[in-house]
C-alpha cells in the first residue's frame, strides 16, 4: 500500500469516526442516553450497523469517541482565545464567557455533557470516559483561582480547589435551572466574582 493510499484511508476513517461521534452526540442531546441506538447512529451517518461496529465495536469505544469529540471542542474553544498571558481575573472572565458561548450557541455540547454526568453516577463506563474532562476543567479553574490568591486579586483565605467546585457547580446548576436567560447568567457571574474577589483595598 502506498503512503498516499494509506493517508487517504486514514483520513476516511477519521472522517467516519467524526461523523459517528457527531451523530451520537446529536441523539444524546435530543433523546437522552436512553434514546441512543446504534441503528439510529448508523442511519444518520449513512452506513450500515456492521460498518458502525467496525469503527466502534463496543459501548466503551462509542462513549470514548463521544468524549474525545467533546474534549476537542473544549480545546478548540480555549485555543481560539489564548489566555496564558492574561491576569487571573481576566482568565476567570474567559471561563464565564466560554461557558456562556457554549451554553447559548452550542447547546448540544453542554446537553451531552450534562446527560453523561448524570449517567456517570450509575455507569462505570461513562464515568471513566468523562472523568478526564471534568478533572481537567476543575484543574483549569483551580489554577486560575490559585494564581489569583497569589497575586492578591482573590481572597487570601480562598480554597482554590473548593472554589473551583463552587464555580463549576454553579455553571452546571445554572444549565439545569428554571431560569437560563442571559440576564440571570450575568447575575450568577456577579455573585461568583464577589465570592472570590479580595474586597480589602491593596496598599500602595
Amino acid at each position: 500500500m502506498s503512503l498516499t493510499t494509506s493517508a487517504t484511508k486514514r483520513e476516511s476513517t477519521d472522517g467516519r469516526r467524526r461523523a459517528i461521534a457527531s451523530a451520537a452526540r446529536g441523539l444524546i442531546a435530543e433523546k437522552g442516553f436512553e434514546g441512543l441506538r446504534t441503528r439510529d447512529i448508523a442511519a444518520r451517518v449513512g452506513i450500515n450497523v456492521a460498518t458502525l461496529h467496525y469503527h466502534v465495536p463496543t459501548k466503551e469505544a462509542l462513549i470514548g469517541l463521544v468524549a474525545d469529540a467533546m474534549r476537542d471542542d473544549f480545546r478548540a474553544q480555549s485555543l481560539a482565545r489564548p489566555r496564558a498571558h492574561l491576569s487571573p481575573l481576566e482568565r476567570l472572565e474567559h471561563e464565564f464567557f466560554d461557558f456562556s458561548e457554549m451554553f447559548y450557541e452550542q447547546r448540544d455540547t453542554l446537553a451531552v455533557l450534562s446527560e453523561l454526568m448524570e449517567r456517570a453516577r450509575r455507569d462505570a463506563v461513562i464515568h471513566a470516559a468523562i472523568q478526564p474532562i471534568l478533572i481537567r476543567w476543575h484543574e483549569l479553574v483551580g489554577d486560575i483561582l490559585r494564581d489569583g490568591v497569589a497575586d492578591g486579586t482573590f481572597r487570601s483565605d480562598l480554597d482554590p480547589e473548593a472554589a473551583a467546585s463552587m464555580v463549576i457547580g454553579a455553571f452546571t446548576g445554572f444549565a439545569r435551572g428554571p431560569d437560563t436567560a442571559p440576564p440571570y447568567f450575568e447575575r450568577l457571574c456577579a455573585e461568583l466574582r464577589r465570592a472570590v474577589r479580595n474586597q480589602v483595598p491593596t496598599r500602595n
